[in-house]
């Protein structure tokens, strides 16, 4: 079910009208699943009519198959509209729109307070075939239908909008104004024997249940609203919604009173749902407690490293342990942010400036006065995706920054960018250093961060780098996007 109220009411209606058409708005989408129709609300304006409301249901396929708030309803298009507004009355006809697809059944009434005329009408829109239905059902329930259609028109139910949608498997139970079942839909019929409940329970109370339906229908009549609870009862965790009916005037411009004619009681048994959820609660804590202390662990590997390489006599021994160190710590930064956070998809320009913080503080020299700078926006990526592209980040950074400048360049600036191409992604990192050396192919080349970077870009990331000389040396990688959540398709293309 859907409902799109996009177009707000004309300035010239009354503050009683507006109020009337809140009321009838809130309970439209109430009444597009109860009697499983297309609902619209259409209002005066310009010497026409404009739709400014339409709820679909969501157990059947809708009548339209586009939402039409905002179009507009002529005489000559929409004619029963227009016999109901003039003649002041309920007007149900047959449709029949080749174009707009199947015929329906449309229901128009008029929408007015006291005296006045009408300022809209609510139309409702229903499938032939599930008019057919509608006939085969209990008289009760079809009473029901009706005397909510016109509760409707009248703004009369309250607290509609606050209830949750209902389900297409939820249960029907209604019953008359001494609270005496007269209407079980065959769901409601089956959840109860679930519960015990074998024998009929048309004709008895709903004291003779063992639940809390007759204390649902009392308050539900005493605050004249719909109510809405979600209870325990027998090992079972159920949503109920009951929903006060009153009786419909044959004259309803003349209406001045109601009489309540029973609740109408909606049971969802929501057991398996809420034990899922707690199930995948369970799941994602486990797994954010696993990514918390992976973290810990890499963190405290890079530590024993940082120490391993103030031992060494080399200078080369102790840049090959830093250059370690900074590749275990891009990877930590990835398991920290899935400690943080529920979803597996991650911001890797997030990851980016956590790398280039953590390349600022702890491998740059201050006094080289070397700037790291980062661009783009934001680009959310699959953890597996992320993983890589960190890496990629930090092997280019670092290959920027040792091969760029000599060790007595001062200034100088490395930049990163990132580009979203919609279906791909660009990173670029530029440095402002010396250019590539001749004959300078990347195939070639012995450096290890650079093997590394072209396997995670062409085995992993399923991309392409290329380096050029540009002012100083681009490196530009481009890679698809995982479908977010699609990481098992993934792997099986590989």
């Amino acid at each position: 079910m859907s409902v799109d109220i996009a177009v707000p009411p004309p300035p010239s209606l009354a503050n009683d009208e507006e109020k009337l058409l809140a009321h009838v708005r809130a309970l439209l989408p109430l009444l597009a699943d109860l009697a499983r129709a297309d609902v619209l609300i259409c209002l005066r304006e310009n010497n026409q009519l404009r739709i400014c409301a339409h709820a679909r249901p969501h157990s059947i396929a809708p009548a339209y198959e586009r939402l039409r708030v905002g179009e507009t309803m002529t005489r000559e298009s929409d004619p029963f509209v227009y016999e109901a507004l003039d003649a002041h009355r309920v007007v149900r006809r047959i449709r029949d729109v080749p174009s707009e697809g199947a015929p329906v059944l449309r229901e128009v009434f008029p929408l007015h307070c006291a005296e006045k005329h009408a300022f809209g009408a609510m139309v409702i829109d229903t499938n032939l075939l599930e008019v057919e239905r509608m006939r085969r059902r209990n008289r009760a329930f079809q009473q029901v239908v009706r005397d909510l259609k016109e509760m409707a028109m009248r703004g009369e139910l309250h607290g509609a909008g606050d209830v949750s949608p209902f389900a297409e498997f939820d249960g029907l139970i209604y019953a008359d104004d001494a609270a005496v079942i007269r209407y079980m839909s065959g769901v409601a019929t089956n959840l109860y024997r679930n519960i015990g409940y074998s024998e009929t329970l048309i004709g008895k109370p709903l004291t003779f249940l063992e639940t809390s339906d007759a204390k649902l229908f009392d308050r539900a009549v005493a605050e004249n609203r719909v109510i809405e609870r979600t209870l325990d009862e027998r090992g079972r965790e159920w949503i109920k919604k009951a929903i006060p009916i009153f009786e419909t005037d044959a004259l309803l411009w003349l209406h001045r009173g109601t009489r309540l004619a029973g609740v109408l009681i909606a049971v969802h048994d929501d057991t398996e749902a809420r034990e899922r959820k707690r199930q995948l609660e369970i799941k994602t804590t486990m797994i954010k407690e696993v990514h918390h202390r992976v973290k810990n662990d890499l963190q405290t590997v890079a530590a024993l490293l940082r120490m391993q390489s103030r031992r060494m006599q080399t200078e080369e021994a102790r840049g090959a342990l830093g250059e370690a160190v900074n590749r275990i710590l891009s990877i930590a930064v990835i398991h920290e942010f899935l400690s943080a956070q529920d979803s597996r998809i991650i911001n890797i320009r997030d990851i980016a400036g956590r790398i280039l913080n953590q390349m600022q503080s702890g491998v740059l020299d201050p006094n080289r006065e070397i700037k790291l700078r980062l661009h783009g926006p934001n680009i959310f990526l699959t953890a597996r995706q992320a993983t890589s592209c960190a890496l990629v980040i930090n092997e280019l950074l670092q290959n920027a920054l040792e091969h760029g400048y000599d060790q007595r360049t001062r200034g100088g600036t490395i930049s990163l960018s990132f580009q979203d191409l919609g279906d791909r992604v660009e990173l670029r990192v530029h440095d402002d250093g010396r250019g590539l050396p001749e004959n300078f192919d990347l195939n070639q080349v012995d450096s290890l961060g650079l093997r590394i970077v072209r396997m995670l870009v062409t085995d992993d990331l399923k991309g392409t780098i290329e380096m050029v000389s540009d002012n100083g040396v681009s490196a530009i990688v481009n890679f698809p996007k995982i479908p977010l959540g699609g990481d098992e398709a993934w792997n099986e293309q590989e």
